[in-house]
Order: structure tokens, then sequence, then C-alpha cells
């Protein structure tokens, strides 16, 4: 991969500049791919100073991130500070936030970039600052919009353990049935599908598909959904080629002997796909927005706002986020992946 990598800051009073600079200072022990933090340099130079870190920041542009990588951590400016402190939120560092996550789509479809990396954000706060998305992958979606088409964002965490997928993400529990469709189930496993063939070169990749309600529903008597709305889906996707199963039961879905048949867990909502994988991999897992014209990884833990500027904060999530980038960065481009 000769393009490095865009880092956004992520929000500045939590854990991102933290990990950016533990994950920079690991480098060379690592053999982490180059990338570049777009933010505030004096933002990150506090930080380090808080953390008792000696580091060098370079202020480039990105063409020269990559040069610059091996002796000082680069820093690409958006042009807004970010003036939060450590555990301390402001909604008057929103825009640095917003900026940096515009800043890297932009370079990467420009071709500056081989991908994006997102540190993570308080969305409260940036709702305070008038922010309209739910969360950073709608925020994406937005971005990746081209001429009027809108992407469906699919959100994956992944891990060397465990995939998963929810076909409703920020989605309310009391909100999910009105949002389920066979047609959301099938379109977010036909992202999925593609995906795993193009970017995690698994050419034929196994799904299994959750139901929505305990044990599937029972076959009816906890819940028809899983008949009226899982299984048709399953139905589609088989009728298409593709090797998915379910509805399954999700609670006997994530043993270790389960796992060893399939690769992508598709669940019904937010909950049902993330406690497990926060369980078994914690500090490994990666969060991917599938579906887009880029790519883009996310560690798999939030702002830490607790132990923001005490050194306490692990890299290990980001540092996967940064390697699995550019490993799907790697892949061969789309066309030639298909069978």
């Amino acid at each position: 991969m000769e393009k490095p990598l865009a880092l956004t800051l992520g929000e500045p009073a939590g854990i991102g500049p933290d990990i950016a600079l533990k994950a920079w200072l690991r480098r060379d022990e690592l053999k982490l791919p180059a990338f570049y933090l777009l933010g505030d340099s004096a933002c990150v130079d506090r930080r380090a100073r808080a953390l008792g870190l000696c580091i060098k920041l370079a202020d480039v542009d990105p063409s020269r991130a990559g040069a610059a990588f091996a002796d000082a951590l680069p820093v690409v400016s958006t042009g807004h500070a970010a003036t939060a402190d450590p555990g301390r939120p402001d909604a008057r560092s929103a825009e640095a936030v917003l900026a940096s996550i515009r800043h890297a789509v932009a370079d990467v479809r420009a071709g500056r970039a081989a991908a994006v990396v997102t540190n993570p954000i308080a969305k409260n706060v940036l709702y305070r600052a008038g922010f309209r998305h739910p969360g950073h992958t709608e925020y994406l979606a937005e971005l990746a919009t081209e001429k009027g088409q809108r992407p469906q964002p699919v959100m994956m965490l992944w891990s060397p353990v465990l995939a998963v997928v929810p076909v409703t993400i920020h989605t309310a529990l009391g909100e999910v049935v009105g949002q389920l469709t066979t047609d959301l189930i099938v379109s977010t496993a036909r992202i999925v599908a593609s995906a795993m063939r193009e970017r995690f070169s698994i050419q034929s990749p196994r799904l299994a598909v959750t139901g929505l309600n305990p044990h599937a529903g029972e076959e009816g008597t906890l819940g028809k959904e899983d008949q009226t709305i899982v299984a048709p889906a399953v139905a589609i996707l088989k009728a298409e080629g593709i090797a998915a199963r379910g509805p399954l039961p999700a609670d006997t879905l994530f043993h270790d002997a389960a796992r060893k048949t399939y690769d992508c867990a598709i669940c019904m909502y937010h909950d049902q796909a993330l406690i497990p994988i926060k369980t078994l991999a914690f500090d490994e897992a990666v969060n991917v927005t599938l579906g887009l014209s880029f790519i883009r990884t996310s560690p798999d833990h939030g702002t830490a706002f607790d132990i923001a500027g005490t050194g306490r904060a692990s890299p290990a999530s980001l540092i996967a986020a940064l390697r699995l980038a550019a490993r799907m960065a790697e892949q061969k481009p789309p066309s030639s992946n298909r069978r």
C-alpha cells in the first residue's frame, strides 16, 4: 500500500488523540501502515505533553505524509481549532471534528489517501452543535452521495474471531420492527457478501441470519416476524446463490463451535450484533462501513472521557483498524475479484 491512511481526530476531549499518539509510537515495533492525522496540531501537541510523550509532529499535506511518517507523526490541518480539554467536551470543537471527517473522505476520494480510519466521536456533543445524523455511519453515507444517489451504509464489526452486521443500526429497540423489512435484510446481506468477496478475499462467504425474536420466533408462537420478514429474505438470498442460513436463534449462534460454521452473522438490531463481538473481542474488534465507494474503519469503542489524557487508553482497537484498512486497500480492484 503506497498511499497513507487518513486518520480523523475524533472527539478531542476523548481518547482519540491519545491512541493516535500511542499507535504512532509503535509504528516500527508493529510495522504499522503509514497514516496521517487530520486535525489541529496544537491540540495534538497539548495532548502529547499531557501524556508526558516526547513526539515530533510534522505539519504536512497528504502527499508528504508517507515520507514524514518514519520520523514524525504527520498532521494535516483542517483549519479548525480543537480547544476541548481531556474529559471536558466542548461543542465549540464540533466543527473541528466534522471537518476532520470531511477532509478524510475528500482525500480518499481524490486519491490522496488509501482509506479513512475514524477515531471515536461523541454524538451528543455534535448534536448540541446542530449535527443531525444518527451517527458516523449515516454521516459518511451522506459524504459518499454521488449524483443524488445515496449509498446504503452497512455497519460491520469485524474481529479475527467474529464478524457481525446489524440490519437496523442506530434505532431505538421499540422502532426496530417498524424498520425491519425483507428488502432491507436482502440489500444488507448482498452488500456484505460482495464486500467479503472483494475486500476480505472470501470467495463464497457464509452468512448466518439471526431471527428477530427469542428462539427465532419458535415457529410463530413468539412472534410472526421471523416467518413473515426474515425467512423470505433468506429464501431470496439463497435463490441468488448467496450461502445464507436462517432465521437462526441468536442465543446459540455465538459460541465457538457455531462461529466456525459462518463468516458473518447478519443480525436484526444493534445490540444483538454488538454485545457478542464486544464480549469476545473488545480490544480487537473493528468497525467497518460497507457499501461506500471508499474504505472506512474505526476502533470499536467510544470516547472514554473518564480516561482521556491519563495515559490509560489502549491503542489496540485503533491499531487493528489501521491494519484492517490497509489490508482492505491492498485487495485487487473489485472487478478482478469477482467470479
